[in-house]
């Protein structure tokens, strides 16, 4: 009787905690019912409103239930309501924000259709939030296919161009092969333990099953080539230049950030919460993952001439610097890693904004000669563009110096010194394609495209006041990312004290 009145009373819910995934879910119906209609008004101006209305909502609920040092089941042990969690989700609704801006005039969306593109982006990003509270195995899956499929079309919805149809084939054939790689892996770890909970996976393995079980190790084996096809961890990374350069720019942005926090926030949790006791079998493979990564990625991205490929391959390679937080397996790791995905956010949004701001007025598309000028015909472009390369490349003053330090900082006393040393030859390395756009925006003539048709050749025929009327929203982006970057290497202590929060959100640290 007992049993039956369990069945009977279903599992425990904790609503409140699951208010901010509720209202992006919410606006996702809400964007594709009011896409039926079709008045220019109803398409241009109140989709995207509703879809940014309800990340506004999904923030401000999540600033409610933020409680550091709880972690609360929402619902059968399946979510978990952490700092963590709460903290990567706030990446992505910003991270969507931005995108929703960067959204507006986009061909992408007229061709698609802006009720379905909304639709899609809110949904990808509720699968995130379902990805970095997961508690479970199958949670995790659902999260991840929820997160991917979305953006599958959104890579293939400029339909009138070839290259972004073939981006999202590419990104679904790769992208179904990640997710295959990662369920198998997924089903030998319960084979192992018996268990799909993560408790019980650190459990299992603290007591029935060796940490060098061989049927356990294959499993974490495959999770983490699953793992790495989505964060762009070589050499898992080939589709990324392809996509990134193919996808409609405003979903590349989005790509870049939110896919790429997804995905390490599920490497912090799965690794340090299902598998610690395994980390002395699983850091140094995941160490030699993080080298390969940073060198290819480096070097991949010195003879690039498109924008968006060699921010492609730069994210190959910021992808080895947080896989440093991982392989650690410490608090302190895991702050690093999460305090680098923050800062990670401004600078690459803003190198994307002002990459769809020149894509719209250059005919050289996104080619590192569409920037030449860029500093004499428009400052409120060239200045975020700087900012952004500058703090890629990890200069003082800017979120990436401090993040970069705090890795180093990380792997130092994490043991794996030789990674920190990575992480600075790396950072050398990286200098040579991010000043090469830096010099472009600053020296030599301009060519830029006007209404009318009529070229001008040289940056005095263009002033800096035209292009803030002309796409206001995308300068609006490129200024306030650059200036939050500025912010966090000026002034680091309020993240400092959101990700020591963070640190405190796993068991095995606290």
């Amino acid at each position: 009787m007992n049993v039956i009145a369990a069945v009977k009373a279903g599992p425990e819910v904790d609503y409140l905690a699951l208010s901010p995934l509720f209202a992006v879910l919410g606006g996702s119906i809400l964007c594709l019912m009011a896409g039926l209609f079709r008045p220019r008004m109803v398409q241009r101006v109140l989709i995207p409103a509703l879809a940014a209305a309800s990340l506004i909502v999904a923030i401000a609920l999540t600033v409610i239930i933020w409680e550091p040092g709880d972690s609360r089941p929402i619902m059968s042990s399946a979510l978990a309501t952490d700092t963590l969690a709460l903290f990567v989700s706030v990446l992505f609704y910003v991270t969507a924000l931005a995108a929703v801006a960067l959204s507006l005039r986009s061909e992408a969306v007229r061709e698609t259709g802006s009720g379905e593109f909304f639709a899609l982006l809110l949904a990808s990003v509720a699968g995130m939030v379902l990805l970095a509270g997961a508690e479970n195995m199958i949670t995790l899956f659902v999260g991840l296919e929820l997160l991917s499929i979305p953006l599958y079309v959104l890579c293939g919805s400029d339909l009138r161009r070839e290259t972004s149809l073939e981006a999202g084939l590419k990104y679904l054939v790769i992208g179904s092969v990640g997710s295959a790689t990662l369920l198998y892996g997924l089903a030998l770890v319960y084979g192992a333990t018996g268990s799909t909970d993560f408790s019980g996976i650190a459990e299992a393995i603290n007591s029935t099953v060796g940490a060098s079980d061989p049927l356990l190790l294959s499993g974490v084996a495959l999770v983490i080539t699953g793992l790495a096809f989505k964060a762009s961890v070589a050499p898992f990374h080939q589709w990324t230049p392809d996509v990134y350069q193919g996808a409609p720019t405003p979903v590349t942005a989005f790509m870049a950030v939110a896919t790429k926090a997804a995905a390490f926030a599920v490497f912090l949790r799965f690794f340090d919460e299902a598998v610690p006791s395994a980390q002395i079998d699983w850091g140094p493979a995941i160490a030699a993952l993080a080298l390969a990564t940073i060198v290819i990625g480096n070097v991949g991205a010195i003879t690039q001439d498109s924008l968006k490929r060699m921010l492609a391959w730069s994210g190959v390679a910021q992808a080895g610097y947080l896989l440093a937080g991982v392989v650690v397996g410490t608090k302190l790791g895991l702050q690093a890693t999460v305090f680098y995905l923050a800062v990670y956010l401004p600078m690459n949004l803003a190198a994307f904004a002002v990459i769809i701001a020149r894509e719209r007025r250059s005919e050289r598309g996104d080619d590192i000669r569409s920037l030449e000028g860029l500093g004499a015909a428009s400052p409120a472009l060239a200045w975020p563009m700087t900012i952004a390369m500058l703090a890629l490349a990890g200069f003082p003053f800017t979120g990436g110096f401090v993040g970069k330090f705090y890795l180093i900082r990380a792997t130092v006393e994490g043991s794996y010194t030789w990674l920190g040393v990575a992480i600075v030859v790396g950072s050398m390395i990286s200098l040579v394609y991010y000043l090469r756009v830096v010099a472009a925006m600053w020296m030599g003539p301009i060519e830029v495209r006007v209404p009318g048709g009529r070229r001008l050749a040289r940056a005095a025929g263009w002033s800096p006041e035209a292009d803030a009327r002309a796409q206001p929203e995308v300068v609006g982006v490129a200024l306030l990312m650059a200036a939050l970057t500025i912010a966090t290497g000026v002034f680091p202590e309020p993240l400092f004290d959101l990700v020591r929060d963070v640190g405190t959100s796993l068991s095995s640290f606290v």
